[in-house]
């Protein structure tokens, strides 16, 4: 695996560039939403993701997981249906949870990859389209970062702001990254990689953390791209600082440990890969 470029390319070029060869034939999308009680925002952010993923040719579906849902977000989906012919949604009963919603969506995606957007309007549908080419030149994985250069980030509440940088600082150095956005939700993975993760462990937010260690961990390919990131404009934030410390910390320490003592295991399993032609 070739070293980190030095420099500014940091900013627009991956960490570990050990990309397969560019594919000429595109890949099916699958954008996946979780959505608990986003009925007041849910209708704009799946019509605008819509207008430009088909205004780019991007083959795709969009694949919304109503997250046990109590307001009007299921008949908010099923009005859009007749107009976003790509819509699927299905139902995740309780407990809900963020990374419930999202392994429920990722174990159910017709894609050939998974890109994970937020149901309040908080990700650019643009940039769905910049990962999704950057991932046709060979890409395992492709990762947001709102913190380097051309990212935007808008209304990002002070205290979420100054623990988001002091916990991504802290995995940045206990696992040896330059990657400094390992939080965020924005991440694209091909599904053979999301196989390859498996099993799934987190049930809250702390799945942002644990998919793209684990992909880092087990010798996949990935570009880093700046990604655009804006306060939900109605509804209430679903990430509960309170509740997220122990959990984070918890997958954090588990994505250490398999790195210490078990990285070895995926490796060889690369290698087999790579012998029967794959470039990891």
């Amino acid at each position: 695996m070739s070293p980190p470029p030095s420099g500014n390319s940091l900013r627009l070029e991956p960490y570990f560039a050990n990309a397969k060869k560019s594919e000429k034939q595109s890949l099916k999308l699958s954008i996946v939403i979780p959505a608990h009680n986003e009925g007041d925002s849910i209708s704009e952010t799946l019509r605008e993701l819509h207008r430009i993923v088909v205004q780019n040719n991007i083959p795709h579906e969009i694949l919304v997981v109503n997250d046990n849902s109590r307001d009007h977000t299921h008949e908010v989906l099923e009005g859009l249906k007749g107009e976003i012919g790509t819509l699927r949604t299905i139902f995740n009963p309780s407990p809900n949870g963020f990374g419930l919603a999202v392994r429920k969506g990722l174990e159910n995606i017709q894609g050939d990859a998974a890109v994970i957007v937020m149901a309040d309007g908080s990700d650019s549908p643009h940039d769905v389209v910049r990962f999704y080419r950057k991932m046709l030149e060979g890409y395992d994985c492709v990762f947001g970062s709102r913190f380097i250069s051309n990212s935007k980030v808008k209304d990002y509440p002070f205290l979420k702001l100054r623990l988001n940088r002091v916990f991504n600082h802290m995995i940045r150095a206990l696992f040896g990254l330059k990657y400094n956005d390992v939080t965020n939700a924005f991440k694209m993975y091909r599904a053979d990689v999301l196989h390859g993760l498996k099993p799934f462990l987190s049930h809250h937010f702390n799945l942002t953390v644990e998919l793209p260690l684990k992909a880092i961990i087990r010798g996949y390919s990935y570009a880093v791209l700046p990604n655009s990131w804006q306060n939900r404009k109605s509804g209430e934030s679903k990430l509960k600082i309170k509740e997220m410390g122990s959990r984070y910390l918890f997958i954090v320490m588990y994505c250490f440990i398999e790195k210490w003592l078990c990285s070895q295991d995926y490796l060889k399993k690369n290698e087999s890969i790579h012998l029967n032609g794959r470039n990891p």
